[in-house]
């Protein structure tokens, strides 16, 4: 399995906002392939944000970000402090 960890800052007093992301994008992920399971992460004090997203396959977590890539980049137009970190990342899963 494959993680992929996007972080991105639109300021304080956006937890409204972040969390309509969340909700939209957590739906947007439901319907591709390998999608496991999303975790929405926020420090509201500051107003950054995280996604952290667990697909089957390096290819269906690279496939879902073609598709989602524009959509998270229009949703943060104007809003973001700048361009998103996004990081991808093998799972290990503890044997015990």
């Amino acid at each position: 399995m494959y993680a992929q960890l996007v972080m991105f800052t639109i300021g304080p007093g956006m937890r409204a906002e972040s969390e309509q992301m969340a909700d939209k994008f957590n739906l947007a992920h439901k319907n591709l392939k390998g999608f496991k399971n999303a975790t929405f992460l926020g420090d509201h004090s500051i107003g950054e944000y995280s996604s952290l997203t667990i697909w089957e396959t390096l290819e269906d977590l690279q496939a879902a970000s073609d598709i989602l890539r524009p959509k998270l980049q229009e949703a943060l137009s104007g809003i973001a402090k700048g361009a998103p970190t996004v990081r991808i990342f093998e799972v290990y899963e503890p044997k015990d």
